[in-house]
């Protein structure tokens, strides 16, 4: 299995990752990427230029998609929900340096890893960057060019850097009549 993931990989890479989505890229892709993702749901997107590393310690829902020239960079685990959009150059970050000791280069520091987990139906727009350690709640929105740096209730629309809240979504039970 491990041989099957390594090639698949090399394939993602070399081909998949450029081809257009309009040739068929995002099919491609979706076929790939379930050889490599621990867990990917069905109808799932991977646009073009996603970045992913290895993939190992990637989850993905059904019905969500990776928005083009994302990163996901996995010293830990990336959880990601059913119906999840993520826009355009979105940076998920699951490890840190340590910086702590001033004594201590940075470079020479240890440094620390901390899963991310976005739970479903959550909107993120583009230029997002979210944080080791974060968790997205269900039915989210996190504005376009936010920095996550805490979790996000769930029906809480977040901007900024550092993301705030700026709003929350309505539901039938918090709808004015």
């Amino acid at each position: 299995m491990k041989i099957i993931k390594n090639i698949m990989l090399v394939i993602y890479y070399l081909l998949g990752i450029k081809l257009s989505s309009k040739l068929g890229g995002n099919k491609l892709r979706r076929l790939i990427t379930r050889n490599i993702f621990e867990n990917q749901g069905k109808n799932v997107s991977i646009f073009d230029n996603v970045y992913f590393g290895n993939g190992t310690k990637i989850s993905i829902g059904d019905n969500s998609g990776i928005g083009p020239e994302s990163r996901l960079i996995t010293a830990e685990r990336i959880t990601i929900g059913n119906d999840v959009i993520i826009g355009p150059r979105a940076m998920i970050l699951t490890g840190n340096h340590n910086f702590s000791d001033s004594n201590i280069p940075i470079n020479k520091q240890k440094s620390t890893a901390l899963p991310v987990v976005i739970e479903d139906d959550v909107w993120i727009g583009a230029n997002v960057t979210i944080l080791p350690g974060i968790v997205i709640g269900k039915g989210a929105v996190i504005g376009a060019g936010s920095v996550l740096t805490k979790n996000v209730a769930p029906l809480t629309i977040v901007g900024g850097n550092p993301a705030k809240q700026i709003g929350m979504r309505e539901t039938k039970a918090n709808k004015k009549n």
